[in-house]
């Protein structure tokens, strides 16, 4: 496993759901991640709800910079997806922090594998510990067409 990025001092990590800002959240995910463009708030929520949720704050303001979502039965299996650091809070390594403190926070677990999706930042997972699949002919998937 990787060190763990320091997380800079103005910020903290919190998995506490009371303090996240659903609103802007879903404004950032449904408009700027390519992701997420045109999710909705209702199903933005229910994501929310039905899911672990991580996010990092500013210490002085309490604003929420960045956010990563779990979903999990906390026993065996984990998928990271939707993480987010506002434009304005990127480059000070909040988001190799925050997948870091995913990372952490899931290992007592034990769970048997934590997976992710990404197109464009490999490196910040590769900090934390994420390889490539070492079989991806293994996994199969359904996609939207295929879900009635």
């Amino acid at each position: 496993m990787s060190d763990t990025t320091a997380l800079p001092a103005a910020y903290e990590i919190s998995c506490d759901p009371g303090r996240l800002d659903p609103a802007r959240i879903h404004r950032w995910l449904s408009t700027d991640a390519y992701w997420a463009l045109g999710r909705s708030r209702e199903q933005q929520d229910r994501a929310i709800e039905g899911s672990l949720n991580f996010g990092a704050y500013d210490r002085t303001s309490g604003e929420l910079v960045a956010y990563a979502r779990v979903v999990t039965d906390r026993a065996t299996f984990a998928w990271l997806c939707d993480v987010y650091v506002d434009r304005a809070a990127r480059g000070k390594g909040i988001g190799t922090a925050l997948v870091e403190a995913v990372r952490d926070h899931l290992g007592p677990l034990g769970l048997r594998r934590v997976l992710l999706a990404t197109d464009d930042a490999h490196g910040v997972y590769a900090k934390a510990g994420f390889v490539p699949l070492g079989d991806p002919q293994k996994w199969m998937a359904l996609g939207p067409g295929e879900l009635r």
